[in-house]
């Protein structure tokens, strides 16, 4: 460990600077000594009961540097969408802390890493890493049907490298089979159970695109395998989250789609889910119209819809809704793919099972929904999550996919607000620690590399934070009232709304809308007092009824 404190000693050329001024939105102005450690970036003050300031180096997209005489003015820009100002006297200061701060910020080893030098301050009542375990989730499917097994044909992950050592397919396929079939699919991704659904026996599977190729090569186990999970004489869907087009041009790169002649009992639907990398552009030009103050309303509408987010935030909803219908109005099997089947592919997933699933909907099942369907499944958060909207250099392999499914969340939220047992800040929660944080949980891009960083051994868990009693008051939703239900989301233009919670976060003051949620609280609370004094009442009289006959109501 002492090489990499002497790695971090070596790029803070100005340790600490007296007399820097902070600016943050919303709150006051405060003057104190700026300190810059391995890790953070501090502010603090002597001034009372002002709050501190302690921000992630991680947690910072870029920054920029201005002068006005010796005057330095740095104005950064994190990835959870916020921006900060520090006016620093003195121009060598002030280039020092720039250049420290953006050498620290893009630290390329993982090792290096907060989360590996992070101690909790806070009791671990229940280890998070031990929580969602997929042999735990298999008992549950185990109660429901006995047609699927648990297979350890990834256990070293030398099969597919972005899958996790365990994952259920059809009973009826053993593991030479899956070997066979993980050389016909993008990735090693042979078809898995993604979700089965208890009240008709249909399953959701997913999958890399099949390689067929310029001269629709077939593989006889891979129908096989997805022809295991239909019932006889019934037919299946494949969602491709492709275009068409796109699904035709990606032959001539080795992939391709399902062909009818060989899947016979599968109709293929195509949903024009945008890739990963149109996707950032999309984020970078949202938060730009966010930010931008200058607005005309008109201008403001037409930069909104030219980043295209809302649409992209419509498709995935439809694509979603229509998995969902396939299964529980159609009482049909389902197999989903895009090109990779970790990206597109896991938003539709995931967002089905909300649908469908009101375990989902809890806490601890949505926990678990994306400990599933993203960290196992093999979401490369690294990859993604390594630059937010405001980067300056190019995105490489930056997509906001994980950002894009809690937004898609939050619009069912909303149009189901009894329904969910958690609130916005959960999601936003989640936004923020796949970007930047102090756990372990979002480092790596796949089961195969938390095991060979040995996160669980070496860094603590989001969940583990999570599941304090403290913790799940901030994140529970008032209005819950469990609905074991089937919801569906209306995808109208006009129901979807800019995510204000994060996008607009920053750019005014919440002062009435957190008001206005105290209150509610304190009305549900009153609500649940006199609830309980009615009840008491009750027990009361009949109480009474009972000892006196005379005290009979008519």
């Amino acid at each position: 460990m002492s090489t990499e404190i002497m790695e971090f000693a070596e790029l803070i050329k100005t340790p600490r600077v007296d007399g820097v001024v902070l600016h943050r939105p919303f709150m006051p102005t405060v003057e104190g000594t700026l300190c810059l450690t391995g890790h953070h970036l501090i502010l603090s003050s002597r001034q009372d009961n002002t709050e501190e300031l302690w921000l992630l180096h991680s947690n910072i997209d870029s920054i920029e540097k201005r002068f006005v005489g010796s005057l330095g003015h740095i104005t950064v820009k994190c990835k959870d969408l916020r921006m900060i100002q520090l006016e620093i006297t003195g121009m060598e200061e002030c280039l020092n802390i720039a250049s420290s701060i953006e050498a620290l910020s893009t630290l390329d080893s993982v090792s290096l890493m907060y989360p590996f030098f992070y101690r909790p301050m806070f009791e671990v009542i229940e280890d998070g890493w031990n929580s969602f375990l997929p042999q735990n989730a298999f008992k549950d499917l185990e109660s429901m049907t006995d047609e699927w097994r648990l297979s350890e044909v990834n256990k070293d992950f030398s099969l597919c490298p972005s899958y996790p050592p365990l994952v259920a397919v059809p009973k009826d396929v053993d593991d030479e089979t899956l070997k066979k079939v993980a050389t016909f699919r993008h990735g090693g991704r042979f078809p898995v159970l993604s979700y089965y659904h208890k009240k008709n026996g249909m399953v959701m599977m997913r999958a890399g695109q099949p390689l067929t190729g310029t001269n629709g090569r077939r593989c006889k186990e891979d129908e096989k395998l997805i022809n295991a999970t239909l019932r006889p004489g019934k037919r299946g869907y494949i969602i491709d989250t492709r275009a068409i087009n796109v699904a035709q041009q990606a032959k001539a790169r080795g992939g391709g789609f399902e062909l009818e002649a060989n899947y016979p009992q599968w109709r293929r639907i195509h949903k024009a889910i945008e890739r990963y990398n149109v996707l950032q552009e999309s984020l970078i030009k949202l938060v730009e119209a966010c930010n931008d103050q200058s607005h005309s309303m008109d201008r403001w509408l037409s930069k909104l819809e030219a980043s295209n987010w809302q649409t992209n935030v419509k498709e995935i909803l439809t694509t979603a809704c229509l998995a969902a219908q396939c299964i529980d109005r159609e009482g049909a099997s389902v197999l989903v793919h895009g090109t990779e089947g970790t990206d597109s592919t896991l938003q539709v997933t995931s967002l089905a099972q909300i649908i469908l699933d009101p375990g989902c909907r809890t806490i601890k099942g949505f926990q678990s929904l994306v400990e599933r369907e993203w960290l196992q499944a093999g979401h490369p958060f690294q990859q993604r999550c390594a630059q937010s909207a405001f980067s300056n250099s190019k995105p490489r392999y930056e997509a906001p996919v994980f950002l894009l499914f809690l937004d898609c969340v939050w619009q069912i939220l909303r149009q189901f607000p009894c329904s969910f047992e958690f609130n916005e800040s959960f999601l936003v929660l989640l936004f923020e620690h796949a970007y930047a944080s102090q756990f372990g949980t979002f480092l790596g891009n796949s089961a195969a590399e938390r095991a060979r960083l040995c996160l669980p051994e070496k860094t603590v868990s989001l969940w583990s934070w999570v599941n304090r009693p403290q913790e799940l008051e901030r994140l529970t939703n008032p209005l819950y009232e469990p609905n074991s239900l089937v919801i569906w989301p209306s995808v109208a233009p006009q129901s979807l709304l800019l995510w204000e919670g994060v996008f607009l976060r920053w750019n005014r003051s919440s002062k009435c809308l957190d008001e206005a949620y105290e209150e509610m609280v304190h009305i549900i609370e009153y609500n649940k007092e006199l609830q309980t004094k009615v009840n008491s009442l009750r027990r009361q009289l009949a109480q009474l009824e009972t000892e006196d006959p005379l005290l009979h109501t008519p």
